[in-house]
């Protein structure tokens, strides 16, 4: 089979947070290449979306259930068509990828996942932030907090929070006032900085760098309520960048590793 024509089967492919320009290679080569293209129209930049094939059938998702896109894909394959299932981000993230995995596996249709740049990441450039700072946190907790879908009760975000080091908050920016209750109760200060971005990377991007105590009154101000990343703790304080302090142990002069040998202090 030739490099340019893609195998009978589904690619749930992870478009990234926004720009067209962070998708894989693997994940363009994939769009520019498959005979189905559905993509989450809501979120996927359509920038994008115009890179498929001329002859490409491309589909929204966004007004379909779960069976009926399964069902186009496992007839698509069938038919011994390729399809890029693709999801904003990365699909590990939030996806609601599993349960589509679980029906293409019970028809017999072979998957293939390719990541993406999670919009956690992409907040962290645009912010210019490093999330996990020597002598202030080497630990990042990816979660949410709990609305309408709930989270298992070991992870409270309160106990999530207990940790003290650099929290990402997906789908919590309607619940901002309750994200700051929980990490208050968990002990930490409301001087706390918090970033929030809103669609990372895209052109209409917003960012709001504020405390914890003030998180809700700058988000309404903002008119941030969805499509946004909070990340809280003192690896947002942006004025880390006008310190020289917290520098990691990996290019210290006197730190050797396998790649090189350390100079003793003095030499």
């Amino acid at each position: 089979m030739s490099a340019n024509v893609l195998s009978p089967k589904v690619y749930i492919v992870g478009a990234g947070p926004g720009d067209p320009e962070l998708i894989t290679v693997k994940g363009m080569r994939i769009l520019s290449q498959a005979d189905l293209v559905l993509y989450t129209d809501s979120l996927v930049n359509d920038e994008l979306i115009a890179k498929a094939k001329p002859d490409a059938e491309v589909l929204h998702s966004s007004g379909m259930d779960l069976e009926q896109q399964v069902e186009l894909m496992v007839k698509a394959v069938q038919a011994g068509r390729s399809v890029a299932r693709v999801h904003t981000g990365d699909p590990a993230m939030y996806g609601a990828i599993l349960e589509q995995m679980v029906l293409l596996k019970q028809a017999g249709v072979t998957y293939e996942i390719i990541p993406g740049v999670s919009s956690v990441f992409a907040s962290a450039a645009v912010l210019g932030a490093e999330l996990t700072v020597p002598d202030l946190t080497q630990t990042v907790i990816l979660t949410r907090a709990e609305g309408r879908t709930p989270v298992p009760e070991r992870e409270r975000l309160r106990d999530l929070a207990a940790h003290h080091c650099t929290v990402a908050l997906f789908l919590s920016a309607t619940l901002a006032k309750k994200v700051v209750a929980e990490f208050l109760a968990a002990g930490w200060s409301e001087d706390t900085p918090v970033a929030v971005v809103q669609r990372a990377t895209w052109p209409d991007q917003k960012i709001v760098r504020t405390t914890l105590a003030q998180l809700p009154a700058d988000l309404r101000a903002a008119g941030i309520t969805m499509h946004a990343m909070i990340l809280a703790g003192w690896a947002l304080d942006p004025g880390l960048t006008d310190k020289d302090a917290h520098r990691s142990k990996l290019y210290d002069r006197s730190f050797t590793h396998g790649y090189r040998k350390g100079v003793k202090p003095g030499e």
